[in-house]
């Protein structure tokens, strides 16, 4: 009986716990994906864009730091909804090429809806992409190592399909939650150790939201 007693007061728990702090990190990439296809026509709702804020902290820098390029190449990994998209593109300049990667289907339609312009959109996951070494100028991925299987093999591959000299562009989770996605997040002190492994250079990290740093890096 006791057992029982403590199964029922622990399940609940544990469900806020993997589902809502977690996102099911911890119970495999197709159930996160089916959990973003379930939620994803509330995702803007909850998420509560401020698109001028997104503009001004996120749009406008990635810009300014490749402006000289004139032509660009970007991958987007997780790009769930659009959110880079419609941050970036209404302030970028020069010839950018924008290609999106996300898992979730009803996400995936959702960003395709609400783009500022046309751009390919891909269904794929982070730690398999399906590009060769060396073909983007600039990869981005907001919100996302710490809800793939493993954070260092989509790192590794995010690295790959980036060129020498390439920006990397990730978010890390610091808020109060981060310690609670277990073995899937990394503290503000350790991450340019963390993430010189990869052949990075160059890392700033910079605070960006309550949850999230944000870290500029290239590609050595």
């Amino acid at each position: 009986m006791l057992l029982l007693i403590a199964f029922g007061l622990a399940l609940p728990v544990f469900i806020i716990w993997e589902v809502w702090i977690c996102e099911g990190a911890h119970l495999g990439r197709r159930f996160v994906v089916k959990l973003y296809d379930l939620f994803a026509r509330h995702y803007e709702s909850i998420k509560q864009f401020d698109w001028d804020w997104e503009k001004h902290f996120l749009g406008e820098p990635l810009a300014t730091s490749i402006a000289h390029l004139g032509r660009a190449r970007i991958l987007d990994v997780g790009a769930g909804t659009g959110r880079l998209a419609r941050a970036f593109l209404p302030v970028a300049s020069g010839d950018v090429k924008l290609v999106a990667v996300e898992p979730s289907a009803r996400m995936l339609d959702l960003g395709r809806r609400f783009s500022p312009q046309p751009y390919p959109w891909l269904r794929a996951w982070a730690d398999r992409l399906p590009f060769p070494e060396g073909g983007f100028d600039v990869v981005v991925a907001l919100e996302l190592t710490e809800f793939t299987p493993s954070p260092s093999a989509a790192l590794r591959e995010m690295v790959r399909v980036l060129r020498p000299g390439g920006l990397l562009l990730v978010t890390n989770r610091v808020g109060w939650q981060a310690p609670w996605i277990v073995g899937r997040t990394v503290p503000r002190s350790r991450l340019v150790d963390a993430l010189t492994p990869f052949g990075l250079t160059d890392i700033q990290v910079d605070p960006w939201q309550v949850e999230y740093d944000l870290a500029w890096a290239s590609k050595a």
